[in-house]
């Protein structure tokens, strides 16, 4: 009896605590939610096959933005996603079945709070496990088998393009409209990024004509994870949306219901990705920047729900509104939310000590909005190179709008939209250090504009209040525009009478009735 108790006690506090570390992540009613439907009613456990099923990732066709070419190992990697994961954390102690606690267990060992090093170290080991099981191995190396423990290793370029192809395909996964089609973006921007940071040739490397595809360079995993840690910190969270999005279609198919397959999704991504200079890749590598609010808005431009939600949240395009702050100003006011500002320019760029003409992409995301104002303002923001290699720059610990002086600016447009210059880091202290395109050297340069865009990332409230602005100064200008002629007792007090007299004899003297 008293064995009895205490084993029962044991498994009743483990599995409080099991409960409490999931509930920490926002996830046990979903959990709770999934195990009720999958459990098996008699032995109140869930089937570990059909579970590992459940998990698998099919898709009919997979395209690719731009003109890249998928690896032949790429679709067999994803085939062995899915079940490599519940293989790895879902474990079952007595074979067969997993319970409660252990399925519980299983999602906060992949899913729950940790420190940024260790999600990195749980999606790599995913990665090194799904690799095994597709058929090739990679070169890491694990000491342990704790998430905190040391690797060792290099990853190759070619691994590198189906890692981060793998996490996008994870946040892509229950996004989408149409679950059987996969479209995979253009990331050559964030894999130059990589090289250039933890190679040793990458200082060397032609950034603006290399194919990321046919290099064949070795990135130290220690390297690897300090530039991912810096550059894409909420990578990771793709981990916890790929388990809730496979509970969510378990429960989604035992209710006979599921995602829509509805013939627009994947021609609005399209749509989304070729028309403008914020592609699918570029909105996405912007999106892993940061851990907040704004990282969800971004990723709505990489994951349309449906064709009539493309470009949305576009306010301004200089290649169809027309160029010139006017123009973009036209297109803005009354938005009081967070945009993102994307230019393309081109320019003379020196390299190997020879100059040509060169086309980059920067962006800079402004936390307030476009305010009409004489002086610096606005609170912490990101700068950000976009391409031909990804970096971003946040706010430094010191910012101060007010430091800002005329002259002196990181990036200055001139009011036509016609050119741009950029300032070498040392004149600016409102962003952290680095420039903006390679080779960009000391002294400022100025480069032709090519296209300017402005995205809206206030969600659809922020949108419903600069329509609300932009009616009411309609009706303002309409009014403004009419004359009452009631406001005037007679014709001889009319401002019209008066410019007739003024045309006919403008040197007459006015004459004084006394």
């Amino acid at each position: 009896m008293g064995a009895s108790s205490s084993t029962d006690n044991k498994e009743s506090s483990e599995k409080r605590e099991i409960e409490s570390l999931a509930a920490s992540t926002g996830a046990l009613p979903l959990l709770q939610r999934s195990f009720s439907k999958l459990a098996d009613a008699q032995t109140n456990t869930v089937s570990f096959q059909s579970f590992k099923k459940s998990f698998t990732l099919s898709y009919k066709t997979t395209t690719c933005e731009g003109d890249q070419t998928v690896p032949d190992l790429f679709p067999r990697l994803l085939e062995h996603l899915g079940p490599s994961l519940v293989d790895l954390f879902f474990v079952p102690e007595k074979g067969g079945g997993l319970s409660w606690v252990e399925f519980a267990r299983g999602y906060v060992k992949c899913c729950g709070r940790m420190s940024a090093s260790m999600s990195y170290n749980t999606l790599l080991r995913v990665f090194h496990l799904t690799a095994k099981n597709a058929g090739f191995s990679s070169k890491l190396e694990f000491e342990s088998d704790e998430a905190d423990c040391k690797i060792n290793g290099s990853v190759s370029t070619v691994e590198l393009i189906m890692f981060l192809w793998m996490c996008w395909t994870m946040s892509w996964d229950g996004r989408s409209s149409r679950s059987t089609d996969l479209f995979l973006p253009d990331i050559s921007h964030l894999i130059m990024s990589a090289l250039v940071s933890c190679t040793e040739s990458g200082a060397s490397l032609d950034v603006w004509d290399s194919d990321v595809f046919g290099l064949e360079l070795e990135l130290p995993v220690g390297k690897f994870l300090t530039w991912a840690l810096t550059t894409i910190p909420s990578l990771t969270d793709c981990l916890s949306h790929f388990c809730n999005a496979r509970l969510q279609h378990s429960l989604n198919a035992e209710d006979g219901s599921g995602p829509s397959n509805s013939a627009g999704g994947e021609d609005s991504v399209s749509k989304t990705c070729e028309n403008t200079l914020l592609t699918c890749g570029r909105a996405w590598a912007i999106s892993l920047t940061s851990k907040n609010t704004l990282s969800e808005e971004i990723l709505s431009s990489c994951f349309p729900c449906n064709s009539d939600e493309a470009n949305e949240n576009l306010l301004y395009r200089s290649y169809h509104h027309g160029k010139g702050m006017n123009r973009l100003w036209d297109n803005v006011q009354g938005y009081h939310a967070p945009i993102v500002l994307i230019v393309s320019a081109s320019g003379g760029v020196d390299h190997e000590s020879t100059s040509s003409e060169r086309k980059w992409v920067i962006g800079a995301i402004l936390q307030q909005g476009f305010e009409n104002r004489d002086t610096f303002y606005g609170s912490s923001g990101n700068l950000f190179s976009i391409s031909p290699v990804f970096h971003a720059y946040s706010s430094s610990a010191c910012w101060n709008w007010i430091r800002g002086t005329q002259g002196n600016e990181r990036i200055f447009i001139d009011e036509d939209f016609a050119k741009i210059t950029i300032r070498h880091h040392a004149v600016d202290k409102t962003y952290q250090p680095g420039s903006l395109f390679p080779n960009q050297g000391y002294l400022p340069v100025e480069a032709l504009v090519s296209d300017v865009e402005a995205w809206a990332l206030g969600g659809k409230a922020a949108k419903e209040v600069q329509e609300a602005y932009k009616k009411r100064e309609e009706l303002f200008t309409d009014q403004r525009r009419k004359i009452d002629l009631k406001t005037f007792t007679n014709w001889e007090d009319s401002p019209e009478k008066m410019m007739m007299d003024m045309m006919g004899n403008p040197n007459a003297p006015a004459r004084e009735e006394r």
